[in-house]
């Protein structure tokens, strides 16, 4: 069986070194007291066969509470996380308020073993960081979407 498939979007703004990208940190008790390698681009998993852009467009959506920017889409590849998950990005130039975000939740058991299912957002804050601070924020097996942005912006 394939291994899971995620897309998502890397919102940028800015020209230079004032490039900014919009990430999100991971709600949910696991990552409450993290922070850094603890924010991702806004992604989720492809549905079966799923375009991996509408995907990403859709998860945007869904995790953001917000619809996914207009704009040219430049693709950025696909990277393999350590869990074994490939994910496939977009950067997109847009400019966002986090205080618009509303995210969509998950539930899961909590405390464990207790039988009892909390939501949880998926993303519990939205920042936007300029590229320095981004590379400390990223999980790192998001890192290459970082210079990948930086490269084709360069061009």
């Amino acid at each position: 069986m394939a291994g899971k498939r995620s897309a998502g979007l890397l919102l940028f703004r800015g020209r230079g070194e004032d490039v900014e990208v919009l990430l999100g940190h991971m709600g949910g008790p696991f990552w409450a007291k993290k922070d850094a390698a603890a924010w991702s681009l806004p992604k989720g998993e492809l549905d079966p066969d799923e375009p991996p852009e509408k995907a990403a467009r859709r998860e945007f959506e869904e995790e953001l509470g917000l619809p996914a920017p207009e704009g040219d889409y430049v693709p950025l590849g696909e990277i393999k996380q350590s869990g074994g998950k490939v994910v496939t990005a977009w950067a997109v130039e847009a400019d966002l308020d986090p205080a618009a975000v509303v995210p969509g939740t998950f539930s899961m058991e909590w405390p464990p073993r207790s039988g009892k299912q909390q939501e949880f957002p998926e993303l519990d804050r939205v920042e936007w960081f300029g590229l320095d601070a981004a590379r400390e924020k990223l999980l790192k097996g998001q890192l290459p979407f970082l210079d990948r942005l930086t490269a084709s912006l360069s061009e």
